[in-house]
């Protein structure tokens, strides 16, 4: 039974690699597996987190290799790993069936699928990690996963973003492996994810400066993921990839990987009570409330569409390091929160970018009366700029609603700075989305009649997973008492 929580890992990943090996040439066929293994994939993931939330965390629990009696590849489930297990199984899957007509007009098919498929079972992979090796493990595994989608075309901006990709993950991956071996040398003998922190009070005594260092360290190397400033230069120039791999990028893998690897860090690392009120608190709160002014101002002054919901991920993953950085259990909530909400959002807004792309139109400007001629694209854009506004009773709301609350009962000054920056990041927010929404649906000046009677929506295959994706954020925002009530037993350690 154990061994059960294996296969939402390692099902995709040998189904992915099957595919590479096999490139059949059609397409229905081809369509008809892809979808199928991911359908399987989270049916399998559904399954182990329900069975850990009737059974508890040890139920299916196992080594998946062993190295020695300190260290193994080891997987679990605890709460957080529910939280950010059902984002990726729930998403996964429709975005997928989105790709595929996607990527019908892309070529190599065969080669996107399996790596997109293994991409899948490493992301759970790190969501279901028992310690810091394993994340760290299947967290470099993702670079490499990732690396052939980003660089998916082949061209000259393809991999060029694919090579400043992999040199600022691996870099990053480098500054956080620092970080882990402090905890194993400054811990109480083991790396397992512990509410509260693993550090030896026997040990950290006379070596608190050191290992405040080691946490700048590792919080900024996995922040190199997460698009902290200033290392988020490759997340913009990702954006040359297909539309579904910056959809899964932005809302679900990459950057939420770093999100979450910087929560284990901080709450079942380090410890949130060894780490409040230090001068490492101040920097990595700065960090963050930096990157979340930075990334709203860039992206109002951004007219490319895609760089421009680029820049929107920088700011917004800022958002939950800024929580999680308030290092108490109501910050960890309002980050968990707006991880939440903002993955069904932005996911949904990039996928809306890739049918516009699909007009061939890539520029702001160049949307004028949109919302005429395409619909339900721009009904759920629309939808999903109000909720990423924050406008209630709209996901974005609730985030922004429990980060504030964390902000202000903490108690910091510098706390309530980063409530200022979320609350100029808000206004900075309404003005670049407001602004694609209202030349969708007010256009001004002469428009091309004849350019805008060749758009349209794209098709069903497209449209369905645009319009599930809309509607199942719309209904978790009205089921916000449920998901925070859920999210606060996890904040507690109580999951």
């Amino acid at each position: 039974m154990h061994r059960f929580l294996t296969l939402p890992i390692l099902v995709p990943m040998l189904l992915g690699l099957v595919l590479l090996v096999a490139q059949p040439k059609d397409r229905r066929v081809r369509s008809i597996y892809v979808t199928a293994s991911a359908l399987v994939t989270s049916v399998l993931s559904f399954l182990c987190i329900l069975i850990t939330y009737a059974k508890g965390s040890a139920a299916l629990a196992c080594i998946l290799v062993r190295f020695s009696e300190s260290f193994s590849i080891s997987l679990r489930i605890d709460g957080a790993s529910m939280v950010y297990g059902a984002i990726v199984s729930f998403l996964w899957p429709l975005v997928t069936v989105y790709a595929l007509d996607y990527m019908s007009h892309e070529g190599h098919e065969s080669r996107f699928f399996s790596f997109w498929l293994m991409a899948y079972g490493v992301v759970l992979g790190i969501a279901y990690s028992e310690d810091f090796l394993s994340l760290y493990f299947f967290y470099e595994l993702l670079t490499l996963a990732t690396l052939p989608l980003v660089m998916h075309a082949m061209d000259e901006k393809a991999r060029y973003a694919g090579r400043k990709y992999i040199i600022y993950s691996l870099s990053g991956a480098a500054f956080a492996f620092i970080g882990i071996v402090f905890l194993l040398n400054y811990g109480v003998g083991h790396l397992n994810f512990t509410y509260g922190g693993v550090l030896d009070p026997a040990r950290v005594a006379g070596s608190e400066g050191t290992l405040l260092v080691a946490f700048v360290a590792a919080f900024f190397g996995f922040g190199v993921k997460a698009a902290l400033f200033p290392f988020h230069g490759w997340l913009p120039d990702a954006s040359v990839a297909p539309t579904p791999v910056s959809a899964l990028l932005h809302a679900v893998a990459v950057v939420k990987a770093g999100a979450f690897a910087v929560l284990r860090l901080i709450y079942f690392g380090f410890g949130a009570d060894f780490l409040r009120g230090t001068w490492a608190q101040t920097v990595v709160m700065t960090a963050t409330i930096i990157t979340i002014v930075y990334g709203s101002a860039r992206s109002l002054r951004t007219p490319h569409l895609k760089r421009r919901l680029a820049f929107s991920t920088v700011s917004n993953l800022s958002y939950i390091l800024f929580a999680l950085t308030l290092m108490s259990p109501a910050g960890l909530v309002g980050g968990m929160t707006h991880m939440v909400y903002h993955a069904f959002t932005k996911i949904t807004m990039f996928c809306c970018a890739g049918a516009i792309l699909h007009q061939g139109r890539e520029y702001v400007y160049e949307l004028e009366d949109f919302g005429r001629v395409m619909p339900v694209v721009f009904g759920t854009f629309t939808v999903s700029s109000f909720a990423l506004i924050g406008v209630p009773p709209l996901g974005g709301f609730a985030g922004k609603w429990m980060i504030a609350e964390g902000a202000v009962a903490s108690v910091n000054p510098l706390a309530y700075a980063g409530l200022g920056a979320l609350i100029l990041s808000t206004l900075l927010t309404t003005l670049y989305l407001i602004t694609i929404v209202a030349r969708a649906y007010f256009p001004i000046g002469e428009l091309d009649r004849a350019a805008l009677d060749q758009v349209r929506d794209p098709g069903w295959a497209m449209k369905v997973p645009l319009l599930a994706l809309t509607a199942s954020g719309v209904l978790l925002a009205l089921c916000s008492d449920l998901v925070i009530g859920f999210l606060q037993l996890v904040g507690q350690g109580v999951l």
